[in-house]
């Protein structure tokens, strides 16, 4: 998720107006679980400051510590003295359907389970009558489709098993592995998902934002000057403005004190945070975009990631699809990967900036505190120098 986790963890990147771990505990909380643990190491503070000890969302957070990070195992490890007699694990990157979490809830030890097209990027179960027999990792000829949804259900057996199992290849206690070693010992089942949202990449968070927008009720808490237009479900937050001659498609969503237009268009499955600016003559398209990023005049962002505090210069173009119209090429890990969307812009860290008429390509990634030179052309992957 690199460059947007730079400066934060993973689960508390913003979707749909919020960090997508608080949709996580809002889906649980919707399936009747009121107590969570929530493990954290990198970037603990940042969650501890939104959650506190949940009560304004109405739940009991407590927190474990994992000082070095050595694994799914090794956290669930840390949780170990809080954890009762049965209790549920979630993935911090995996948002569940609730009624398949109401179903765990009622079963003995169990896995979550969803078919997916490309198994290759998952770990994936074999089964017998329903029944988990083991995890095999990510691997070029997977033995099914059933990929690991990363949600279970446990009793305090699975601590036994952890503390069983050895170090693995990367020097990781791998969660999977303690599964495997369970599953020899006691019954495991299976649990499908019908619906399934991860954030594994940065342009998943595009999927996530349309996904979720859906279920999104709009409310509008800003001042809307005569002459804008807004069509769909659109939410604005308190303090933002919408100058005259902006023309809004919801779903989208605009957070609190931004200052939107004149003259400016924003498109369907848009979410802009806190504290942002979007000029004149701006089109901004599918795209989200983090608090205190300001788009300059005559700028289009079309099906981007944009981080915080980011600056266009005016007339900078993210342009986001082939001429070829075929996918989309970006970079994980510095390594260059197919997308698999035949529409994809820029992902930038935060604290970037460009200047005027600055042009980036399809899928480049733009590491965070990048300042750009007038009439730049970016793409690929750009470091920063700062």
């Amino acid at each position: 998720m690199r460059p947007l986790t730079a400066r934060r963890p993973k689960v508390m990147l913003p979707v749909a107006g919020k960090p997508f771990l608080e949709h996580i505990v809002q889906r649980a909380q919707a399936a009747g679980l009121d107590s969570f643990v929530i493990v954290v190491g990198y970037g603990a503070e940042y969650v501890r400051s939104h959650f506190g000890d949940g009560s304004r969302l109405g739940v009991k957070i407590e927190y474990a510590i994992q000082d070095k990070q050595m694994g799914t195992g090794h956290a669930l490890m840390a949780a170990e003295d809080k954890a009762e007699d049965r209790f549920m694990v979630l993935n911090g990157d995996v948002l569940p359907d609730a009624e398949a979490l109401r179903s765990m809830a009622c079963a003995g030890n169990a896995v979550s389970a969803i078919e997916v097209s490309d198994p290759q990027r998952y770990g994936v179960f074999l089964q017998e009558n329903g029944i988990f027999r083991s995890v095999v990792e990510k691997s070029q000829k997977p033995p099914s489709n059933l990929a690991n949804a990363g949600i279970y259900h446990f009793s305090r057996s699975i601590f036994e098993a952890m503390r069983a199992v050895p170090l693995s290849e990367r020097g990781e206690y791998e969660l999977t592995d303690g599964l495997n070693l369970l599953a020899t010992q006691e019954k495991v089942g299976i649990v499908t998902l019908k619906n399934w949202l991860e954030i594994g990449r940065p342009w998943d968070i595009l999927a996530a934002n349309e996904f979720l927008l859906k279920d999104t009720k709009p409310e509008i808490r800003g001042e809307i000057e005569p002459g804008a237009v807004l069509k769909g479900d659109v939410s604005i937050g308190e303090g933002t403005i919408i100058r005259s001659g902006a023309y809004i498609i919801g779903p989208v969503l605009i957070g609190g004190n931004c200052d939107i237009g004149p003259n400016c268009f924003i498109r369907a499955t848009t979410c802009i945070g806190d504290d942002v600016r979007v000029g004149n003559a701006v089109e901004v398209k599918n795209s989200a975009i983090m608090n205190g990023t300001k788009i300059g005049h005559l700028s289009y962002v079309g099906d981007s990631i944009i981080g915080e505090r980011c600056n266009f210069g005016a007339g900078t173009i993210c342009s986001n699809l082939r001429h070829d119209k075929s996918n989309i090429k970006s970079f994980i890990k510095g390594e260059r990967v197919d997308s698999g969307r035949r529409k994809l812009g820029a992902i930038m860290g935060d604290d970037c900036r460009t200047g005027i008429n600055t042009t980036i390509y399809t899928g480049t990634v733009i590491e965070s505190g990048f300042w750009g030179l007038p009439a730049a052309t970016l793409k690929g992957l750009v470091i920063s120098k700062q």
